[in-house]
């Protein structure tokens, strides 16, 4: 039963000493156990170094340690996408393989400040790069919903091992809606913080003006803890803002009185599902019975949101892949010379997707394209940020679905990588802009029964605002309490 809990709950009962650390992660080790089988979340987990570690979070607690560890004990799982010192990091791909990280990701030395049990890899799309975990090299996660749909992407295993109560909490990483399509899609709660709040040291990069680490949580309190733990200046990453660890946990109260929710007009698009809608709608009433001001405002450059995410991130992903040649460690293909040796050895090591974006972003960084693709792109990934400033003038966040339909069904669309791109449609625009996003449970389509979500999007450094919009429609809701059928 420790394993159903929050976050919050939890830590309140490990206080009391109504449960140990060693408990509570063996309970987490048993659901493992008897789910992951089918649902396939798990790619790797050391339980001897995380029994340690919640041996450790007892042994603390025991001297009274405990007053500055608000984490003391939680059993946290981590994408594979993530540094841990002395524990494999694959990115789900074979060409990593082999690799163990010599160091541990800022993020997880946080974490494991704050008293955190780090364990076990879940699965992802390789190298963070798909919407369904079914680019990975390991096989795709299911949905705990129904297995035969897909968690969403890329941080699939993270949403899934979270809503199937195998960990308390997982991080992911947010590249155009990874955290956020994932935790739609499977009931829980999914944050991509302002980038630059958290740090990316230990992140395997992506697209790397794009990318930010995040949690998945069963409650919006939880998110916020996590991300307390995780923000805050790192000179170890040339983005990371001059801030301090961000703590929301006062924003959590009241009602929403005073509070302005924008609803962006050109999210208004005739491909969403209308279960999807209705949930959407219900819940923008909701909000306004608890005292936020409803108001529509103009987002006028979202329908390039697509296209322009899909030339930056590929030209950012074509430059971070090249470090993959089987020189310095992972997969090695010998050849002739080192022109095939390079060859063999990215052909065989990297996906059917990934080798899609890598020569989608060489193309548009290559002479004569470059103008015409990359910087024209830079330059309308401008347009698209200043539109959700000039959009936060007037409210304080804004309300849209996060997906524009539930979990599809794993096959469905892997042949047709641009109805697979779209599924982000209402995610990426946050990420090209810089600003925080949130997604929670706001319903279920009928049948069959799958989770609805939906996305609140704040200014930079607006998390404060999201958490409390939040908090409120979650407090006055029961989605979040719901639990998948998976046994």
């Amino acid at each position: 039963m420790w394993n159903t809990l929050t976050i919050s709950d939890l830590a309140a009962r490990l206080g009391r000493r109504e449960v140990s650390a060693r408990e509570a992660l063996q309970a987490c080790l048993d659901r493992i156990d008897q789910v992951d089988g089918r649902l396939h979340a798990f790619l790797s987990l050391d339980r001897a170094d995380a029994l340690a570690q919640a041996d450790e979070a007892d042994a603390r607690r025991a001297r009274g340690e405990s007053a500055d560890q608000p984490l003391l004990g939680i059993p946290i799982a981590l994408k594979d996408i993530l540094a841990v010192r002395g524990q494999p990091l694959g990115c789900a791909s074979k060409i990593l393989h082999g690799f163990i990280s010599p160091y541990d990701a800022t993020v997880v030395e946080k974490l494991k400040a704050a008293g955190a049990v780090v364990f076990g890899r879940v699965n992802m799309d390789e190298f963070a790069m798909g919407s369904s975990t079914e680019n990975s090299a390991f096989g795709r996660t299911g949905n705990p919903w129904d297995l035969d749909r897909i968690p969403g992407g890329s941080s699939g295993g993270s949403a899934a091992a979270v809503a199937a109560d195998e960990c308390l909490a997982a991080l992911g990483s947010d590249t155009g809606g990874s955290i956020r399509q994932p935790a739609a899609l499977c009931g829980c709660v999914g944050l991509k913080p302002t980038y630059g709040l958290v740090s990316r040291y230990g992140l395997v990069a992506f697209a790397s003006s794009l990318d930010q680490i995040g949690p998945f949580t069963r409650s919006v309190r939880d998110a916020a803890l996590v991300l307390h733990a995780i923000s805050g200046h790192d000179p170890r990453d040339s983005t990371s803002l001059p801030e301090p660890a961000i703590d929301c946990a006062a924003a959590i109260h009241g009602d929403l009185r005073g509070i302005k929710l924008g609803l962006p007009r050109e999210y208004r698009i005739e491909g969403i599902d209308p279960e999807v809608k209705s949930a959407v709608d219900a819940a923008v009433r909701q909000l306004e019975s608890l005292g936020a001001e409803i108001l529509e405002v103009s987002l006028p450059h979202t329908q390039y949101a697509v296209a322009t995410y899909y030339i930056i991130a590929t030209a950012e992903a074509s430059a971070n892949l090249a470090r993959y040649d089987g020189v310095r460690y992972g997969l090695r293909i010998d050849g002739d010379d080192p022109i095939e040796m390079y060859a063999r050895t990215r052909g065989a090591g990297f996906g059917p997707e990934v080798k899609r974006r890598i020569i989608l972003g060489t193309y548009v960084l290559s002479s004569g394209y470059y103008d015409a693709y990359y910087l024209r792109a830079q330059k309308v990934r401008t347009l698209i940020r200043q539109d959700f400033l000039r959009a936060f003038e007037q409210v304080d966040a804004l309300v849209t679905p996060t997906t524009p339909t539930a979990a599809f069904r794993a096959g469905e669309k892997v042949d047709n990588p641009l109805q697979m791109y779209l599924c982000d449609i209402f995610t990426i625009p946050c990420n090209l802009a810089g600003i925080c996003g949130l997604s929670l449970p706001c319903g279920f389509t009928r049948e069959p029964r799958l989770p609805i979500g939906l996305q609140i999007l704040g200014p930079p450094m607006g998390e404060r605002t999201l958490f409390k919009v939040a908090h409120a429609y979650e407090q006055a809701t029961s989605w979040h309490r719901q639990k998948p059928p998976i046994q």
